[in-house]
C-alpha cells in the first residue's frame, strides 16, 4: 500500500514539474507562432468568408474566397455582390496586383497603398494580403494575463522591428491559453495611438481545428463604424502549388 502511494506522489510530482517546465519553455514568439499557425495553417490554407461594412447612413456585405501557401503567396477573389464579383488580388513575395474585370485592368499595388482600406472596409490591403509576418516582423513581449469571454489569455505586447516595413507599430494580443485562439487584438500606429480594435467570437470548429468564426473590427476614432467578417469555410494544409498563384490565374480563378 505504501509503495502504491509512492509511487501515484512520484507521478502526481512528475506531471506538476512537466508543466512547470512547459510554462517556463514556451515564450511569447511561441504563443504568437501557434496562433497564427492555428488560423492560417502551417503551409497553406483555403477561406470561404463574408465582410459587412457598417456605416451609421448604409451598410454593405463583400463575400469572397482567398486561397493562402506560406507568407509568401495569397490569391484572393470577390464572388458578390454581383458588381464586385470576379475582382482578385494577387501576392507572389513582396508583389501585389488586382484585376478588375469590369475595366480589364492589372494594376500593381506600390507598398503605400499597403495601408489603405481594403474594398471600403476598416481593413486594410495589408490584413488580406497577409504582407507582414506577426511572427518574423515583431518583438514579443508576455506582459500578463487576463480573460476575455470566460478564456484565460496570454496579453502579449508585439513591438515592430526597426527593419520591418510594416503598418502597425505595436499590437496587443490576447492569446487563449487553451486553444491558442486571438480573442482580442488592439492595432497601434508608429506613434503608440490606438488605431483599431478587434475582438473574436463564436467558436467553432472547423476542419478539425477550433477558431473562432466571426470578428468584430472597430476603428478608435470613429466608433460608430465597424467591419464584421464571417468564416463561413476554411480548410487548412490542403494541395496547392506556387503556380496557381498567378497573374493568368487571377483572371479566371472561380
Amino acid at each position: 500500500m505504501k509503495h502504491r502511494f509512492y509511487t501515484l506522489f512520484f507521478l502526481i510530482m512528475q506531471g506538476l514539474v512537466s508543466n512547470t517546465l512547459f510554462a517556463q519553455a514556451i515564450t511569447a514568439t511561441d504563443i504568437v507562432r501557434k496562433a497564427d499557425e492555428k488560423f492560417n495553417g502551417e503551409k497553406s490554407s483555403y477561406s470561404v468568408m463574408s465582410m459587412t461594412i457598417v456605416r451609421p447612413e448604409w451598410q454593405r456585405t463583400i463575400e469572397f474566397k482567398s486561397w493562402t501557401l506560406g507568407r509568401e503567396y495569397a490569391l484572393t477573389l470577390i464572388t458578390a455582390p454581383a458588381k464586385e464579383a470576379g475582382q482578385t488580388f494577387l501576392k507572389r513575395g513582396s508583389e501585389m496586383w488586382s484585376w478588375n474585370p469590369s475595366i480589364g485592368r492589372l494594376i500593381k499595388l506600390p507598398p503605400s497603398m499597403m495601408s489603405q482600406g481594403w474594398m471600403g472596409s476598416d481593413y486594410t490591403n495589408d490584413d488580406i494580403l497577409r504582407e507582414s509576418s506577426v511572427v518574423k516582423d515583431y518583438i514579443h513581449e508576455i506582459v500578463g494575463e487576463e480573460s476575455i469571454g470566460g478564456r484565460l489569455c496570454y496579453k502579449i505586447k508585439m513591438t515592430a522591428r526597426e527593419d520591418a516595413s510594416i503598418v502597425w507599430g505595436k499590437q496587443i494580443r490576447w492569446i487563449d491559453k487553451k486553444d491558442f485562439l486571438v480573442l482580442k487584438a488592439e492595432l497601434y500606429d508608429e506613434d503608440g495611438i490606438l488605431v483599431r480594435t478587434e475582438t473574436s467570437s463564436d467558436i467553432k470548429t472547423m476542419d478539425g481545428r477550433t477558431i473562432p468564426s466571426k470578428i468584430e473590427l472597430v476603428p478608435e476614432e470613429e466608433p460608430e463604424n465597424k467591419t464584421l467578417v464571417g468564416i463561413l469555410d476554411i480548410k487548412f494544409n490542403r494541395p496547392v502549388e506556387e503556380s496557381f498563384f498567378s497573374q493568368q490565374n487571377m483572371k479566371i480563378v472561380r
